[in-house]
């Protein structure tokens, strides 16, 4: 039996008098591949910020790999919805996914050789290494979504945690992501949040149903009725079905 690396207990949380997360129980277990789901303002970016110890609980106890949340910041590999930098800043792939190695090589002096042979293994991974010599600028929305996903693996995490990794994507680069996941998540523990719960159900191994509460299932469990259940209203399954061009006959 895989062992809890997440766990939350009576874990509340909200912005002044407004509560966004109540009385949250939730155990993640080593190998998981999590999907969160839930309608806009139910409190899934919270349940994230939670668990990477950017904020704290107003209630309850939250355990990351045996620590407090802050404290296990460095096991953690992180892709936020929206990376604010300059796209036309003059910095390469290569360069971008080297700074994942801040804060786990020396602080002074320039990265080591290891650090390199890191990210360039982190490129090769997400299938990003053609593009190492790219600026980030020349990136399509999913070549920039797979750099980024590499920036984290580049830090080695156990615990790989992604807020909307295919919000900006077309829906080809959208299966690709996933299908990416899905491979990580042989040696990664991971985390996504994904607005789409019919199309993320196809590759999670559970569903965490985010509103003010959560409430887990099986990904096989997933059916219309409960996504109405969900988001409060009737809400159409759609499976989505996207033919590559080597499928093209």
């Amino acid at each position: 039996m895989s062992k809890p690396v997440i766990t939350l207990d009576c874990v509340s949380f909200g912005y002044g008098s407004i509560p966004v997360l109540e009385d949250v129980h939730l155990c993640i277990d080593q190998g998981e591949f999590l999907g969160v789901v839930g309608p806009n303002g139910s409190g899934k970016s919270t349940l994230l910020k939670l668990i990477l110890g950017l904020i704290k609980p107003q209630h309850g106890q939250i355990s990351v790999m045996g620590r407090k949340p802050g404290d296990a910041a460095n096991l953690l590999g992180y892709v936020p919805q929206f990376v604010p930098f300059d796209r036309s800043f003059p910095i390469t792939v290569l360069e971008m996914v080297m700074m994942g190695r801040l804060g786990k090589t020396r602080s002074i002096g320039g990265y080591l050789k290891i650090d390199r042979e890191i990210a360039l293994r982190s490129l090769s991974e997400t299938e990003t290494e053609q593009l190492a010599a790219r600026t980030m600028s020349e990136l399509s929305g999913g070549q920039l979504q797979r750099v980024l996903i590499a920036r984290a693996l580049a830090s080695e995490p156990e615990i790989l945690i992604m807020d909307e990794p295919t919000a900006n994507i077309d829906p080809a680069g959208e299966r690709g992501v996933f299908e990416l996941l899905k491979r990580l998540n042989q040696k990664v523990t991971v985390i996504v949040v994904s607005h789409d719960i019919a199309f993320v159900s196809r590759y999670v191994t559970r569903v965490a149903c985010v509103n003010r509460q959560v409430i887990c299932h099986q990904a096989s469990a997933i059916t219309p009725e409960l996504i109405e259940q969900l988001y409060g209203g009737h809400v159409h399954m759609i499976h989505h079905h996207h033919v590559l061009p080597h499928e093209e006959h």
